[in-house]
């Protein structure tokens, strides 16, 4: 897959791969060229097999600011149909892709960047990272980030974020849900790559079936969550790996993944 982006730096040493918002000088704001070049990105990792887990992190002092302002003035209503579409493609395409995406968040996120937190399945933030939605402070309020947001962390949490625009610290994010663990600046990348590497140490295909039926299920009543993951959890049993895991566990030796 092509590695180069405008707005993007791209690694790949399998079975990780490692995304870069690039854009410090505008505190990685999510301009539309940025959203379509991590969208593309995200769309080929998706089906690069070799790749089991993905890293999102920024370059600079600040994870994402949210949208960029200096692209939203003066425009027509088609026009900022067009930015938010492309904005939700791009969180859609976080939870859709079969390997987890976890945020390494390195500075403060707030509105859409707190929204790119929030969809990520997976987040580890340094104890000085902030998080915040303060859309309703400048006559904008945070419609779209309140969707991952409050699936993240609740309904009257995610209203006080949206509200009032406050920052919530690092620690208070991960006690929301919002984030999974807070680390020392030093030990941020060493523990998300950590984290990374024991998800793709998985069949990559029993990754992504879960992947995909966890958000499936996941807005389901529980008589049909149970009726729908029964049926997955069945055909999963069918699968290769699933048949290989299982004999490789009884017979106590370390199982072969095919992928299939």
């Amino acid at each position: 897959m092509p590695t180069t982006y405008e707005n993007l730096l791209v690694e790949i040493s399998a079975p990780l791969a490692r995304i870069t918002l690039n854009r410090p000088e505008r505190r990685n704001a999510l301009s539309l060229a940025l959203m379509r070049d991590l969208a593309d990105c995200l769309r080929q990792l998706g089906q690069t097999r070799e790749v089991g887990a993905i890293v999102l992190a920024a370059a600079g002092n600040v994870f994402s600011s949210g949208h960029d302002l200096s692209e939203m003035r003066g425009r027509s209503i088609n026009e900022y149909r067009q930015l938010f579409e492309v904005c939700v493609e791009m969180m859609t395409l976080i939870q859709r892709i079969p390997q987890p995406v976890i945020a390494e968040v390195q500075g403060m996120a707030t509105a859409a960047g707190c929204q790119l937190v929030a969809t990520c399945d997976l987040a580890v933030a340094v104890e000085s990272a902030k998080f915040a939605t303060p859309g309703v402070r400048i006559g904008l309020f945070c419609s779209t980030p309140m969707v991952a947001l409050t699936r993240a962390v609740g309904r009257k949490r995610a209203l006080e974020m949206l509200l009032t625009g406050t920052p919530i610290d690092a620690a208070t994010a991960a006690d929301w849900g919002l984030i999974n663990r807070v680390v020392p600046a030093a030990e941020l990348q060493t523990t998300t790559e950590t984290l990374a590497r024991q998800i793709a140490e998985a069949s990559s295909m029993t990754i992504g079936l879960g992947k995909q039926a966890f958000y499936a299920q996941i807005d389901l009543d529980q008589s049909k969550a149970y009726d729908y993951t029964k049926e997955v959890m069945s055909l999963n049993a069918m699968a290769a790996d699933a048949q290989e895991g299982i004999c490789a566990f009884l017979e106590k030796r370390t199982p072969q993944w095919t992928g299939k």
